[in-house]
Formats: C-alpha cells, sequence, structure tokens
C-alpha cells in the first residue's frame, strides 16, 4: 500500500473551527467547577485534530461547546468565522456509546436524522451509502440488540455521515470496544476522514490513538483544561506504532502529560 501524505484529503469539504479564550465552568450544588481556561486553537478545513488528556479534565466539554449544544460562559467559538450559537447539522457529535434506538432497525437508526429534517423522502438514497460507507449494508434490516459493539458504532457514525456533516466531534467514540475492534474501527475512522475531507475532532486520553489519526495533537491539562502543548504528526499514513518516529513521538507526548516515568 502506497503512503498517503499527512495533508488535507484531495477533496476538503471540511469547515474551519476558531477556539478564542473559551472559558467555562458548572455550578455543582452552589459550587462553581472549573472546567476549561482560557483555550484558544483553530482547526483547518479538512484537517484531523485531536484533543488529547486526562480523564475528566474538560475535553468533553470543549466538544459540547462547539457542537453549539450550549455557549461558554467567557470566549467566542466560531465556524468558517462565524460565531456558533447553536447547533447544526453541519456539526455532529459521536459520543463513547452508539446511543441507537433499540426499538428501530440500524436503516431506521441511520435514516433519523433526515426525517428530522424534514428530507428523507428526497435524500433516501443516502442512507444506503452511509451503510456502505461503514460495511453495514448486509445489516439494515438488523437490530441494535442483534449487532457487535464495533458494529453498533459503525451504525452510530453512519448516522452522523448520513447528514453529509462538515465537521465531526468525536467523543471517544472507539472507547468501550475491545482493542481488536478498536483498532479496525480507528482504520475505518481514518478512510471515512480521508475519503469525506470532513474536518475532525477526536476526545482522547489515549496516546496512541492520537498519534495513529491525527495530523495534529492538542495536549491538555487536568481540570481546569488548559493547553500544555501542540504537536504536529508529520507522519505519513498508514502509521505504524513500531516506527522510531511514531515511538518518538509517543515519547515525547507521554513525557507532555508528566507520564514518561510509566512507559
Amino acid at each position: 500500500m502506497v503512503a498517503a501524505p499527512a495533508t488535507l484529503p484531495p477533496a476538503t469539504s471540511g469547515m474551519s473551527i476558531q477556539v478564542r479564550q473559551v472559558s467555562h465552568h458548572f455550578l455543582a450544588k452552589g459550587t462553581r467547577l472549573e472546567v476549561l481556561d482560557r483555550v484558544t486553537f483553530t482547526a483547518a478545513p479538512g484537517s484531523f485534530v485531536a484533543l488529547l488528556g486526562p480523564s475528566g479534565c474538560g475535553k468533553s466539554t470543549l466538544l459540547r461547546l462547539i457542537a453549539g449544544l450550549e455557549g461558554p460562559k467567557e470566549g467566542k467559538i466560531g465556524a468558517d468565522g462565524v460565531r456558533i450559537v447553536a447547533p447544526d447539522p453541519s456539526r455532529l457529535l459521536v459520543f463513547q456509546d452508539p446511543t441507537l434506538f433499540p426499538w428501530r432497525t440500524v436503516y431506521q437508526n441511520v435514516a433519523l436524522g433526515l426525517e428530522a429534517r424534514g428530507v428523507f423522502a428526497d435524500r433516501r438514497h443516502r442512507v444506503d451509502e452511509a451503510l456502505q460507507l461503514v460495511g453495514l449494508q448486509g445489516f439494515a434490516d438488523a437490530f441494535p440488540n442483534e449487532l457487535s459493539g464495533g458494529m453498533a458504532q459503525r451504525a452510530a457514525l453512519a448516522r452522523v455521515l448520513v447528514n453529509d456533516p462538515r465537521l465531526l466531534l468525536l467523543d471517544e467514540p472507539l472507547g468501550k470496544l475491545d482493542s481488536l475492534t478498536r483498532m479496525a474501527m480507528q482504520a475505518e475512522l481514518l478512510k471515512l476522514w480521508q475519503n469525506a475531507g470532513f474536518t475532525a475532532l477526536l476526545v482522547t486520553h489515549d496516546v496512541e490513538e492520537a498519534l495513529l489519526l491525527a495530523q495534529r495533537v492538542i495536549v491538555f491539562s487536568q481540570r481546569p483544561a488548559r493547553i500544555v502543548e501542540t504537536v504536529p504528526v508529520d507522519l505519513a499514513y498508514p502509521r505504524h506504532r513500531d516506527d522510531p518516529a511514531f515511538v518518538a513521538l509517543r515519547r515525547e507526548l507521554l513525557e507532555k502529560m508528566n507520564l514518561a516515568h510509566d512507559w
């Protein structure tokens, strides 16, 4: 297989993202819980950026803000230079749990977004195309309880891809899969991004996953999340865990996270 360069996919349809001095907090039983502290970064159209940091530091909250599910307490978040103030089908979240409706078939789950937007009649062909993209074309009539964990996550990906998002917000979508399924899904996710050209923001606390998939890794501190370092990953795809350059980058990231002594 010829390695593809670690650059933007040839047909970029993704959006740019601007996060400027974003701070956020919650009130828990009257106590102010600081979650994000003056976070600033950008993502170019069609790029793949990993947000790496310890569990519970605020990465998932940042994805929710970028999705427009709520607004930041301080700072601004924009898409293509326009301030984000509400959710939009061009910006979609994929969660750790597939959250499929158990009473609907795979086809019906994937079609849900088109139905909600009132465009199913005109765009029903996109359901079959999305199922083909994730390798579930033979499981359209299956119910969620008949799927493996990896297949259920493929269905969840198809459910967002059917809407042709320009930004995919990935909140540890492979975190609950077994190691072999996770490796296979990492390869599938990379292929989807390369083919579709959307912008991808991946939240993870898995150093290897970040290096396997992303062009750039943003390292966060413990809560409240601050950006500790931004590390470019100038490695060709597909990437291999035993590549000396990959091993060196993994060591560098572990050092940024104060974990190098454990490995």
